[in-house]
């Protein structure tokens, strides 16, 4: 089956999502975005309050009619699910991007409103079963991903997922050049979500030293740790990840992994974790836990979202002018 190119899906230039990542997407760098040919989503949890969250998608709405997403965690871990869906709902945002649960409700209840559901996956048998739910597309994460990777290489994910599925896949992992983007569709995917080399930008609300770390660390400094989260999080390998370490303990490990406690433990762990990440990302200490993927290597600058997305597509039509 052929399928569709995210950029006619969507009706943009470019088959790019500018990806959501947690306290860094903001109404500045999704408007950046549409204005630039491309899509962008914000995680629904950068948002406290669900007023915040309503004024931050009728920001967007009153300066662009191009189509824009949020990324919404669908499982028990986010108390405020609920609330945050039938906010999307209601205010019809173009589509929602679904990670760590069951889908289900939230695409059965974006189908008839003309929602799209693009849904967060790291294997083929998740990647089915949100098919056979009835999911738009899946975002195919893979193990050059910042946050929350996978396991399988890009090719090996879109591969697969190409053999074995009828819906669009969204490459998610590794992509910080036009030349990545064209290899990654000529492997099978429909399009890319791309997240790291937007963390440096101008627009993004985080600390200079967060961004300046973007430019002075590179690929060998990303290492995985499963202290923030309970899920193995890529974060840059500072000296206090470092005095931390990356391996849960062995209180955390009991807690991830017992199956009562299983459920309750997740919540604590992400809500301390979340917490941590917070406190780096806005109150620069040597505590610093700071998410970026391997495509920190190419990020040398500070710059404009305006310049980034133009230069990842300026790449993109050449590498497609060669080929």
């Amino acid at each position: 089956m052929t399928q569709t190119s995210l950029d006619i899906l969507l009706g943009i230039d470019y088959p790019v999502i500018v990806a959501p990542m947690f306290l860094i997407s903001n109404t500045k760098m999704v408007k950046a975005a549409l204005e630039n040919g491309v899509t962008a989503a914000f995680p629904a949890l950068n948002y406290r309050t669900d007023q915040e969250l309503r004024a931050a998608i009728k920001e967007i709405k009153a300066f662009s009619s191009k189509p824009f997403g949020v990324n919404l965690i669908v499982n028990k871990s986010n108390p405020k699910y609920k609330s945050q869906l039938e906010t999307l709902l209601e205010l019809k945002v173009a589509y929602i991007i679904t990670s760590l649960g069951n889908p289900k409700e939230v695409i059965d209840t974006c189908k008839p409103l003309g929602i799209k559901v693009f849904c967060d996956v790291v294997d083929l048998q998740y990647a089915q079963k949100v098919e056979s739910l009835g999911a738009d597309a899946v975002i195919a994460v893979n193990n050059r991903a910042g946050g929350h990777a996978g396991n399988l290489s890009p090719e090996q994910l879109i591969t697969l997922l190409k053999e074995n599925c009828n819906i669009p896949i969204i490459s998610a992992g590794g992509i910080s050049k036009g030349q990545h983007l064209k290899q990654a569709m000529d492997w099978g995917a429909a399009g890319a979500s791309v997240g790291t080399i937007f963390i440096a930008c101008e627009e993004a609300d985080i600390t200079p030293e967060y961004k300046q770390a973007m430019i002075d660390y590179g690929e060998k400094d990303i290492v995985r740790t499963n202290k923030l989260s309970g899920s193995p999080l890529t974060v840059i390998n500072t000296p206090y990840v470092q005095q931390l370490g990356t391996k849960a303990n062995f209180l955390e490990w009991i807690l991830n992994n017992n199956k009562t406690l299983k459920k309750y433990a997740k919540m604590l762990i992400a809500l301390r974790g979340m917490k941590a990440v917070e406190k780096a990302a806005f109150g620069a200490t040597y505590k610093t836990v700071w998410c970026a993927g391997p495509a920190i290597e190419d990020v040398h600058s500070i710059r404009s979202m305006k310049d980034i997305v133009q230069t990842l597509t300026r790449e993109y039509d050449q590498a497609n002018k060669i080929s």
